[in-house]
C-alpha cells in the first residue's frame, strides 16, 4: 500500500446495560475475543487499536469518548477503531460471521442509542481515539458526509457518494467464512 493510498477508518460506541464484568454483559465479554480474532483475519483487515493499559496491540493515542458516555454514569465504554482496506471488506466482516451473531445479541448488552453506531471516513493515516470521537460527534450533529458517514449513506475515498458493491462484499464474505 502506498503512503498516498486511502484507508477506511471505523469507530464504533455504545454504553452496556450494566457493568463489564456483570451476568447482563457476559453475552459480549464471552464474544469480544473471538469477533477480534475474526476482524484480524478478516479480507480487508489492516489494523485495529488496543486499548490504554491492556494487552493486545498499542493503543492509537489516549482512549476519549464521545459526550453520549456524560451522565452514564460509566467512565468507560465499549468502543473500538479500526482501519480497512475498504468499505466492502469492512461490510463483509460486521454483517456476516461471528460479528453478524454478537450484532443479533446487542441489544440485550446495550442500551437504546441516541447516537449512531458508528462513523466511517478515509484516511491516508492512522488515525487517534480523539480524532475518532470528533468525527463520530460531527455525524451526530450534522448527518453523513466525506468527513464521517455510516453504510447506509457511504462515500468514496475521494469524497463523493458511492453505491456498495453489493456482488463483492457477498464474494468477501464466502472468503472470509473459509478462513
Amino acid at each position: 500500500m502506498s503512503g498516498t493510498e486511502k484507508r477506511l477508518a471505523i469507530y464504533n460506541f455504545g454504553l452496556f446495560v450494566a457493568p463489564y464484568e456483570s451476568p447482563q454483559v457476559e453475552g459480549f465479554r464471552f464474544r469480544e475475543p473471538a469477533n477480534f480474532q475474526a476482524a484480524e483475519q478478516a479480507e480487508g483487515f489492516l489494523g485495529r487499536s488496543g486499548y490504554p493499559g491492556e494487552p493486545g496491540p498499542r493503543s492509537w493515542g489516549p482512549q476519549v469518548f464521545p459526550r453520549f458516555i456524560d451522565g452514564s454514569g460509566f467512565v468507560t465504554a465499549p468502543s473500538t477503531l479500526s482501519l480497512w482496506a475498504d468499505l466492502e471488506s469492512l461490510m463483509a466482516f460486521t454483517y456476516d460471521g461471528v460479528h453478524a451473531d454478537a450484532l443479533k445479541h446487542a441489544r440485550d448488552w446495550n442500551v437504546e442509542r441516541r447516537w449512531p453506531a458508528l462513523v466511517l471516513w478515509w484516511t491516508q493515516g492512522r488515525p487517534d481515539w480523539a480524532e475518532a470521537v470528533e468525527r463520530f460527534e460531527h455525524l451526530h450533529d450534522h448527518g453523513p458526509s466525506a468527513k464521517g458517514f455510516h453504510f447506509k449513506e457511504p462515500y468514496g475515498p475521494d469524497g463523493g457518494r458511492i453505491a456498495i458493491d453489493r456482488a463483492r462484499v457477498r464474494e468477501l464474505s464466502a472468503r472470509n467464512a473459509e478462513k
